[in-house]
């Protein structure tokens, strides 16, 4: 799909906006990481709307910032544009962008995508992936493929080394339903949070949430 916005303060007065609003209308856009070993850009196919804590104006127990601020989650709490960056079952990263004015904890679950630059890179990333339809299918693998850790978290994904430029238009196409592997009521169809380009190949498959203590996703 062709790009429309790239301007850094238009995409950023955009994601000011409720990410339950932004999420159907992010699907499509695409974010670039220029690191040391090259340039890779994503086009978002699959994202997870996640909301603030108990005392606030909308609680949400699927979100990690539910229980309140901590060193972890402060970047939710930050302005929007930002990333959050998550290391999870000891083996995976998951990355998030804020969203929401500043203060106001919420953010954007980047669950799957598209690689439209930087194969070649992404692959070496993902050795395990058989095909190009693989590379960013499941938020650790689209972290993976561009290459973010813990180290990004509170990076400003506007700005260089990163950049997101927002779809021209909408996705004809847009599905929802629950979040993937959140457990308790934040899994629920309560919580229709989770937004899909239909029937595109890259979109990650529907899992339940294992039981758990706490938040499973970001």
């Amino acid at each position: 799909m062709e790009n429309g916005v790239s301007d850094p303060t238009e995409v950023r007065r955009f994601l000011e906006g409720d990410p339950r609003v932004i999420a159907p209308l992010i699907l499509g856009a695409v974010l670039t990481h220029h690191s040391e070993a090259g340039p890779v850009s994503v086009r978002l196919t699959e994202v997870e709307a996640y909301m603030g804590p108990r005392d606030s104006e909308h609680p949400d127990p699927g979100s990690h910032t539910f229980g309140g601020p901590t060193p972890r989650n402060a970047p939710m709490f930050g302005p929007p544009g930002f990333l959050y960056v998550y290391f999870t079952y000891g083996m995976h990263y998951c990355a998030n962008i804020v969203c929401g004015p500043d203060g106001a904890p919420s953010a954007l679950l980047l669950r799957a995508g598209e690689i439209v630059d930087g194969e070649g890179l992404a692959a070496v990333r993902r050795p395990a992936s058989k095909a190009h339809k693989d590379l960013a299918s499941g938020p650790a693998r689209l972290a993976s493929a561009l290459g973010l850790t813990t180290s990004d978290t509170g990076r400003d994904a506007l700005a260089e080394p990163f950049s997101l430029s927002l779809p021209a238009a909408p996705e004809a196409a847009v599905a929802s339903g629950p979040r993937v592997g959140v457990a308790g009521p934040g899994g629920t169809t309560e919580y229709p949070w989770r937004f899909w380009i239909e029937d595109d190949p890259t979109v990650s498959k529907y899992k339940a949430a294992r039981p758990r203590k706490g938040p499973a996703a970001g």
